[in-house]
This record gives C-alpha cells, sequence and structure tokens, in this order.
C-alpha cells in the first residue's frame, strides 16, 4: 500500500500558511508522506526550500488536492472543494456556517470534511488543537497596534519637555480570547484600559489582565461553554444605551464580541460613535459579511465618521500577522491531525468528543447542521461544531 499523503494548500489572497516547515516533521512522525504547494508559504515568508529541508516535496497544487489528507488555513474555493473525493480529509477553518453549498457539495462526493471551528474548547485535551482561540489572541494583539496607529495621541502617559501627555483611555467591548490579548496589550503600551462583558465570570479575568471592568447593572448574562447567553430585546437595547454612554470617554473602542452561531451583536449605534471626541478610534473585530459590533464598521476598510471618529472593520487582523499566526495555526492543524489519525489513515470516530466536534462530514454523510440541509436534522449534536469563525468574547 503507498505511503498516505498529506497536502499543505495555499489559500488564495491567504498570507498564513496552513503548515509551517517545523511542522512537517510532526506529520512525518505520523507516518506521513508530505506535499507542499509551491508558494503556500511565501505570505508567511516561508520559501519551499524550507519545506524541503524538512523533508517535504514542493508540489502542484493539482498534486495537493489529490493527496489523502489536505490541510488549509481558511477554506478553498468551490472549484477545489468540487475535486476532493472519496478517501479524502480536508482539515482547516472551513465555516461551514457561511455559503453551505460547497461543502455540502464535497460531503456528498464522499470527502471526509473537519471544521477546525468545532474544537471543544472547553476541553483541556483539546486545547492545543483550538484555531479559534490561537488567531483571535493574534487579531486582540493586532487591533491595539491598528488602534495606535490610526490613533492621533500617544498611548501611554508621556512626561516631555513641554508637558505631559496623558495615556490614551481605551475600552476593549468582550473579554474572550481576543479581548483579553487586546486589553493585555493595550496595558503594556500604557494606556489606561477597561473591559466590559456580560459574562459575570470574565470581569474576574478583565482584571487579571490589568483593566478596570464597565459595570451594566442589571445585564448577567452567563451561558453554557463560556459564551454568554442570548439577550432579550430590552437588554440589548439597554446594553446599547449603557455602551453608548460609556464610549463617549474613550479615545480608542477595540470591540471584540462574537457569538457561536449567528451575527455578532450590535454594540455601539452609529449615533453611539459619533458621541465619540473626534480623532477616537474603534477597531471591530468581528466586523465581517454578517455584521459586526460597530455599526459604522466596513470590512476590511477603514472609514471616518463626519465628526472625524476612524472606524476599522478588521474582521480578518490575524492574518495580518502572518508568521506568528501561521506558527500557532501549524501547531493547531498537526495536534487535530495527529488526534485523527491512525498509522497515518484517518480514523473518524463521533464517539470521541473531539472529533464529534469538528468532523463536519464523513463517507457521504453531513454531520454539521449547516450542511444537512434546512429540513434535515442533525447526524448528531454537537453544538460545539457551529462556531462561525474566530471567537473574540461574548458580551
Amino acid at each position: 500500500m503507498a505511503e498516505p499523503a498529506a497536502g499543505v494548500l495555499g489559500t488564495p489572497g491567504e498570507r498564513r500558511a496552513p503548515v509551517v516547515p517545523a511542522g512537517v516533521d510532526a506529520l512525518r512522525e505520523q507516518g506521513l508522506g508530505v506535499l507542499v504547494e509551491r508558494g503556500a508559504g511565501r505570505g508567511a515568508r516561508y520559501a519551499d526550500e524550507e519545506y524541503a529541508a524538512h523533508g517535504a516535496r514542493p508540489a502542484s497544487r493539482d498534486e495537493v488536492l489529490a493527496a489523502d489528507l489536505v490541510l488549509c488555513v481558511t477554506r478553498p474555493p468551490a472549484a477545489d472543494l468540487a475535486r476532493l473525493g472519496p478517501g479524502q480529509t480536508l482539515i482547516g477553518l472551513l465555516r461551514p456556517t457561511e455559503d453551505p453549498e460547497p461543502l455540502r457539495e464535497a460531503a456528498d462526493a464522499g470527502a471526509t470534511l473537519v471544521a477546525l471551528e468545532g474544537v471543544p474548547r472547553t476541553l483541556s485535551r483539546a486545547q492545543t488543537m483550538d484555531a479559534l482561540s490561537s488567531q483571535a489572541s493574534v487579531a486582540g494583539y493586532k487591533a491595539v497596534i491598528e488602534a495606535a496607529r490610526a490613533y492621533d495621541g500617544y498611548l501611554p502617559l508621556l512626561m516631555t519637555a513641554a508637558g505631559v501627555a496623558r495615556p490614551a483611555r481605551v475600552l476593549v467591548l468582550g473579554a474572550g480570547v481576543a479581548g483579553l490579548q487586546a486589553i493585555a496589550t493595550a496595558h503594556r503600551l500604557g494606556a489606561v484600559v477597561t473591559g466590559y462583558d456580560v459574562r459575570p465570570e470574565a470581569r474576574e479575568e478583565i482584571a487579571s489582565v490589568g483593566a478596570s471592568v464597565l459595570e451594566a447593572d442589571g445585564l448577567d448574562a452567563g451561558g453554557q461553554g463560556g459564551y454568554a447567553r442570548a439577550l432579550t430585546e430590552d437588554e440589548r437595547a439597554a446594553q446599547r444605551a449603557v455602551l453608548a454612554e460609556a464610549a463617549a470617554g474613550f479615545d480608542i473602542v477595540i470591540c471584540a464580541a462574537l457569538v457561536p452561531t449567528g451575527p455578532p451583536p450590535l454594540l455601539l449605534t452609529a449615533e453611539a460613535v459619533d458621541r465619540m471626541r473626534p480623532g477616537a478610534v474603534v477597531v471591530d473585530l468581528a466586523c465581517g459579511p454578517r455584521g459586526g459590533n460597530a455599526a459604522p464598521a466596513v470590512p476590511g476598510t477603514e472609514v471616518r465618521t463626519p465628526r472625524g471618529v476612524a472606524v476599522i472593520g478588521a474582521g480578518d487582523l490575524a492574518a495580518t500577522v502572518p508568521r506568528a499566526a501561521s506558527e500557532a495555526y501549524s501547531r493547531n492543524i498537526t495536534a487535530l491531525a495527529a488526534h485523527l489519525l491512525d498509522g497515518g489513515r484517518v480514523a473518524v470516530d463521533l464517539e470521541d468528543e473531539i472529533q464529534a466536534g469538528v468532523v463536519a462530514a464523513h463517507g457521504g454523510r453531513a454531520h454539521h447542521p449547516a450542511l444537512t440541509g434546512p429540513d434535515a436534522p442533525s447526524a448528531h449534536g454537537a453544538a460545539t461544531a457551529a462556531g462561525p469563525g474566530e471567537d473574540h468574547g461574548s458580551p
């Protein structure tokens, strides 16, 4: 029997690499030959020769798409998905809840689809596989750097010959992985930081990384799995009123709130942003095709409101730090691959809690609710498989 092969696939427009050169060693230890699409690491400054030095073979995209195990960062184009079939497994951040039809067709063709979004995040043995958290941490760090770039003042307190420059006041909405990293980074840079989250358990975490806690009386929304429960319409209105009043007193607001399913919650209305001082900055990490936390935010764009507030739609910040993000993601995806493999071959076991969360399709049958169709029941009830993308917290 031929040696099973893992293929490392690039994604058009994606700077992160699914596997870094050192990650090839981990795949080979699992009994896999490794093919790397030529140029797949270029965006993160990894040359084909570096992969070859670790025993991988540079290959064409066609060769990689024919591998037994195909590893990617974000979902490949529909034309590539259509080429997958029985005996092949695709692992990556596949976004099953967004435009599921191409994935559904690949599932019908017999491909096994493994979505890293579904890693059970509260399971300790799955932490090395948690790509949402690793990428959210990178995004939280970069959000502060982006805010500092756009801000018209200093972040720290500075004593100068011309006088004292006060530190920036920073508000972070959402104390998930990205929010906590943003708080810690802003604090290290000398800003005066306040954090907000409706989950009671998150408030201790906010304080632990050097921030004050913005309190909102009566808005406690602890839920299951580390996420907040859904707020009622009255609670959402009350939350927006509290945040509109609070945001007006800050120089920088970083929005970092996503929920497991559905669009991100609207936290700052256009009116709330308009109340901020001219020159203030809003960075919306939740901004994407399904909306964001700040109403004026536009995905991938920095806009200025009529009063001069900079609003940055930054839903894909991890990709702008490709080297660090690739190193973390490579560890996540190779750890998950090792969990799925037995003798170099993928061995699906939906009784396993991790696999129940990540296996979106197998053996010609869809398992993720988004792929089973509007009228079909889920093949298994893994609620943790319904993540929308990077989770940044849940206010």
